[in-house]
């Protein structure tokens, strides 16, 4: 059964924005009363918060998939659709957040710290909303846009002052369990800590946290072990503390050699950009369980050499707590000394103001196809506009061809060499496809149309001046053979009457 879990993937789903309402106010005696059309409400945001009663990522493992509430259509009456609601998820202090690429996205390491992982869609905009002067009544209203839908990776590292790294069995979970009131599992076989444990130690007026991490063995960095794996609960300590077996039967191992595999394996392990590798960082040496006397008399013996290499070397023994006062304040001087030294370096917080037309908001790229070239506009605008519209609706089609003819869309797609009839996709992948007519860009505002209907996407009825002509000799013929059987007719009937006359 899975007890810890520090590396987890989420599928996330935020929440669907609310449709736009179409509605024109209808009252007894007031025959115009204008639209009025709510506002969809926004789709809800999956927030994930640093929550310091929270430990371990166990639970998104078990149910990965979280969505949020989708927003409330627009309703008539200028009534607005509720927003969908809000979804937080409590992680432990410490969480890195990754997107599916891996790129760190924030490091949660401030307690009640909140980060909008997934955001939700936007409400669509209701007719009354999209009135103006020119247009007083539209007859379509915006859609609401999806929500973030994708994976987002959780990889907790934990926040902890000094690290305890060593063999497995060298007494790690002991000493924290005996300088702290944390309870470790101990038990007399290798790899009984199958997850980091903390500890909180109190040492006269300093007060840090001591993590115990799985055990190294040789090989480690290899993928041999578990001490690898959980070599990011050590990245965020500010000091390492080696704890030496001095007492084990183990042929071949004395405290020594497993201080050089562990010394290699730290080194085998490289930290994130911009922080202090590992074996640069102040190292303590802890030899364990001095209270057998064979394991004393190896400590002393080994004493001297670890202090040439420039160790500070403590005995000590979990059992007796023999030298344990010592090491904690050692421990917390090098944990003071760090946090001092770390609040004089924390550099002021730079506020950068760009100017909105500093950023282009779409490109278009030309992309070659089998049937000619193809014209890709990317851009978070006219990827979100495309969102809003109502294909079924012709005026709302030629409402989103006169945004994007004011965002400047045609002229680029001039620019880069498009013709009309060109294909033009917005949006990656699939995207919306059609024939590009630059001829869409004249303003619907101007043009007098029945709701919902755009004159722009109707057939062209305008005739040509073969036709007026063609249509205009007709008439003239037609009246003249109009006159000419009139004329027949009155002298037909006045040939009649001079005969009756005789």
């Amino acid at each position: 059964m899975v007890t810890f879990v520090d590396t987890v993937t989420l599928h996330l789903r935020a929440g669907k924005g609310g449709n736009g309402c179409v509605s024109v106010h209808r009252e007894k005696f007031k025959p115009l009363g204008g639209p009025d059309g709510g506002n969809g409400g926004d789709g809800g945001d999956i927030v994930l918060v640093a929550d310091p009663q929270t430990g371990t990522l166990l639970s998104y493992h078990h149910s990965p998939h979280r969505s949020s509430g989708n927003g409330g259509f627009g309703m008539g009456d200028h009534r607005s659709g509720f927003a969908g609601e809000t979804l937080e998820l409590p992680v432990p202090v410490g969480t890195v957040v990754k997107d599916a690429s891996g790129e760190v996205l924030i490091d949660m390491v401030v307690p009640g710290e909140r980060f909008v992982v997934a955001q939700g869609g936007r409400g669509g905009l209701g007719n009354a909303a999209l009135a103006t002067p020119k247009r007083k009544a539209p007859g379509f209203a915006l859609l609401g846009t999806p929500g973030f839908e994708g994976d987002v990776i959780l990889e907790l590292k934990t926040v902890a002052d000094v690290a305890l790294v060593g063999y497995p069995s060298a007494g790690k979970s002991s000493l924290i369990a005996a300088i702290s009131a944390a309870r470790p599992k101990i038990a007399d076989y290798p790899f009984t800590t199958l997850h980091p444990n903390l500890g909180v130690v109190q040492a006269g007026d300093a007060r840090y946290t001591v993590a115990d991490v799985p055990g190294l063995i040789e090989g480690a960095s290899e993928g041999r072990g578990l001490g690898l794996e959980f070599l990011r609960h050590v990245e965020r300590c500010s000091a390492l503390l080696h704890v030496l077996d001095c007492a084990t039967l183990e042929p071949g191992r004395d405290p020594i050699s497993d201080l050089d595999v562990i010394i290699a394996e730290l080194a085998a392990y490289e930290v994130p950009e911009g922080q202090v590798p590992l074996l640069e960082r102040p190292q303590l040496i802890a030899l364990n369980k001095v209270d057998v006397p064979e394991a004393r008399d190896l400590a002393e013996l080994v004493r001297p050499e670890l202090e040439e290499r420039g160790f500070r070397v403590f005995e000590i023994s979990t059992v007796s707590h023999e030298g344990l006062r010592p090491l904690t304040f050692a421990l917390g001087e090098i944990v003071e000394q760090h946090r001092a030294q770390a609040a004089v370096e924390v550099p002021r917080e730079r506020v950068v103001i760009r100017p909105k037309g500093a950023v282009k908001e779409f490109t278009v790229r030309v992309e070659g196809g089998s049937y000619g070239n193809v014209y890709r506009v990317l851009g978070e605008k006219p990827v979100r506009w495309v969102q809003q519209t109502d294909f079924q609706n012709e005026e709302a089609v030629g409402y989103l061809a006169d945004r994007l003819e004011r965002l400047g869309v045609e002229d680029e797609l001039f620019r880069v060499g498009a013709t009309p009839g060109a294909t033009v996709v917005i949006g990656e992948g699939d995207g919306l496809v059609f024939d590009w007519e630059p001829s869409m860009s004249s303003a619907a505002e101007l043009m007098v149309a029945p709701r919902g209907t755009d004159p722009r996407l109707a057939p062209n009825g305008r005739r040509t001046t073969s036709q007026r002509r063609e249509q205009y000799h007709e008439r003239m013929d037609a009246r003249a053979a109009q006159r000419a059987e009139a004329e027949e007719r009155r002298r037909v009937t006045a040939e009649d009457v001079d005969g009756d006359e005789e």
